[in-house]
């Protein structure tokens, strides 16, 4: 990209490494280091300074825009695409020549393009659209996602959801007997569940699922219809049901592609497969329940890559990270993880495991399932079926030379001793428990007859966690906190003055909900000498609370609020997570 484009007419003369240093982005010994290694490894000059780390992506593409006089597009805003427009130029296309199309001007297309130069890619997009295309210079990076989400996005996908299910509502017989539809036989149900519409539904079903980045899915069946479900961010949210004479199909279907019974229609099954995304494989952990109007299925999608195993990134503040490593470093005590179904301590407890993980250390789980497969350490499934439960797993491991031990979960008083039994030994154990915060952990072994001695000589570090929704970078802007709210979040208006809290307005990107992904909030109970001595003389809980947080372990409300005054998340979020904000309703 050395030359001037030839559709502009006077562009600089300088070559592009030269005049980038003349505008300070490189020095001239930089620009040697650069065109040196194009002359031994080839490639574009933008390729080979994002390659050595000179400049980053979004400055390489600014810096051609400028160089070349042409305008700069981020596309972090899909509110800047027409997607009708866009999809004038076929995918392939776009693919094959890293471009974008994404909006029109008269009788031109504009066309966001990583190579503006790219002759053969213009005449190309021309002839396929039959406008005269009007270039614009955006990063390769966000090109794709741009791809992504035009051609490929929760939109695209529940479009073609619909798309199915009206053609097949077309070709529908108007009257169905609910006998003939409720006790179909299995033979039918099964080549129906063979047939080309229902694989594109469950197909479709689960691309949208990935795409959206959803964690289950649910198939209800109703007295005359079906509901289907998808768990995006924590929220159930309702999508496209599949017509009324492919529902027992599409139910049969996922039982097959799961290995379940498909005859046995009244016990509850469990069952997994595993679905192929761009350069991953996902695993789809199932679960049949059968209710008064047939099966319910329930499909989780577990998937490594919308899911940061990484210590670093979990969100910890500094200050809690440091305490948090500090104990993991130690070579035994117990680590517990608590708060509610769906808070994210599975994922706090596999990243803690894989900052853990080393070739010299003997890690061994216990779970129930096991949702992640992670490489080099030793992974049990318990099977009650089989009288494999969380006790006789454990009094085995012991005996398997560990270092390591995680419990998927602290069930009952015999799995606590035997972590206590693990503890005082010399190993490090990790596991998860379900209580309201730190400090009722505490109370609740003890109510389950665990000695305070024993707790106090053995337990190292007690965290709580919540999720709570990110605010949608896309359509962020400022809100004012109500008087109500600074009271339920107990923060002073000359705090709240202090910083600009945030609210997403809803968006393409964010299907209107004003948000996306979501974010923990912690608070943090560590063992010292204060807290041992006021344990093992049996303090109230409200006491173990108050001293924790003396200690500076927050709780998971400041925490929360901290988040808010990030611009990370709303007071919404924080007041129904923390149920600061929860109202009696009765007298």
């Amino acid at each position: 990209m050395e030359e001037a484009p030839k559709t502009v007419e006077s562009g600089p003369r300088l070559p592009f490494g030269e005049w980038l240093v003349g505008k300070n982005y490189l020095t001239h010994r930089q620009l040697h280091e650069v065109l040196s290694e194009q002359q031994h490894n080839g490639g574009r000059l933008g390729e080979v300074l994002r390659k050595l780390k000179l400049l980053d992506d979004e400055e390489v593409t600014r810096s051609l825009a400028e160089y070349f006089g042409l305008e700069y597009m981020s596309l972090h805003n899909p509110a800047e695409i027409e997607v009708e427009v866009a999809r004038e130029i076929p995918e392939r296309i776009a693919k094959r020549f890293c471009l974008v199309g994404i909006n029109q001007a008269n009788d031109h297309i504009i066309v966001a393009m990583s190579d503006p130069l790219n002759i053969v890619a213009i005449d190309t997009v021309e002839f396929s659209t039959g406008r005269k295309v009007k270039p614009v210079v955006s990063s390769p990076r966000n090109i794709k996602d741009a791809i992504d989400l035009i051609y490929h996005g929760s939109h695209v996908a529940e479009q073609r959801l619909r798309d199915l299910v009206e053609v097949e509502l077309s070709t529908e017989e108007d009257e169905v007997r609910d006998e003939e539809f409720l006790e179909a036989d299995i033979r039918s149900t099964e080549e129906a569940a063979s047939k080309a519409p229902v694989i594109r539904f469950v197909d479709l079903l689960l691309g949208q699922a990935v795409k959206r980045k959803v964690s289950d899915v649910h198939l209800e069946p109703q007295e005359k219809t079906m509901v289907v479900r998808m768990r995006i961010d924590g929220i159930l949210r309702e999508t496209v049901p599949p017509p009324r004479k492919m529902q027992a199909a599409v139910i049969t279907r996922i039982k097959l592609l799961s290995g379940m019974n498909i005859a046995e229609r009244r016990l509850p099954q469990d069952g997994r497969f595993k679905i192929r995304a761009p350069g991953r494989d996902i695993d789809v952990r199932t679960s049949a329940l059968p209710t008064i109007y047939g099966e319910k299925v329930v499909m989780r999608i577990l998937d490594k890559q919308a899911v940061t195993h990484d210590l670093d990134l979990l969100g910890f503040s500094p200050a809690f990270l440091r305490q948090f490593k500090q104990v993991l470093r130690q070579p035994y005590g117990i680590v517990i993880v608590t708060g509610p179904t769906g808070s994210g301590k599975t994922t706090s407890l596999y990243s803690a495991l894989n900052y853990l993980r080393d070739p010299r250390k003997n890690i061994n789980t216990v779970e129930d399932p096991v949702e992640y497969r992670l490489e080099g350490i030793n992974q049990v499934q318990v099977r009650p079926d089989i009288n494999l439960g969380f006790t006789s797993c454990l009094r085995t491991i012991l005996r398997q030379d560990p270092d390591i031990i995680l419990i998927g979960e602290i069930r009952d008083k015999d799995t606590v001793d035997i972590a206590i039994q693990a503890s005082l030994t010399g190993h490090l154990v990790l596991s998860t428990f379900h209580t309201n915060d730190a400090a009722g952990a505490i109370s609740r072994l003890v109510f389950m007859g665990i000695e305070p001695f024993l707790l106090v000589s053995s337990l190292s570090l007690v965290v709580a966690q919540r999720l709570v929704r990110r605010i949608c970078d896309n359509c962020k802007e400022p809100v004012q906190l109500s008087e109500k709210q600074m009271m339920q979040l107990q923060v002073k208006p000359e705090e709240v003055a202090k910083h600009t809290v945030y609210h997403g307005k809803g968006c393409k990107a964010c299907d209107g909900t004003g948000y996306t992904g979501r974010l923990p909030i912690f608070e943090l109970l560590a063992m010292d000498d204060t807290m041992r001595q006021m344990i093992a003389s049996g303090a109230a809980e409200s006491e173990i609370r108050a001293l924790a947080q003396q200690a500076g372990g927050g709780n998971l409300l400041e925490s929360g609020v901290k988040k808010i005054f990030d611009g990370a998340t709303t007071a919404d979020e924080v007041l129904e997570a923390t149920f600061s904000g929860v109202e009696e309703t009765y007298e």
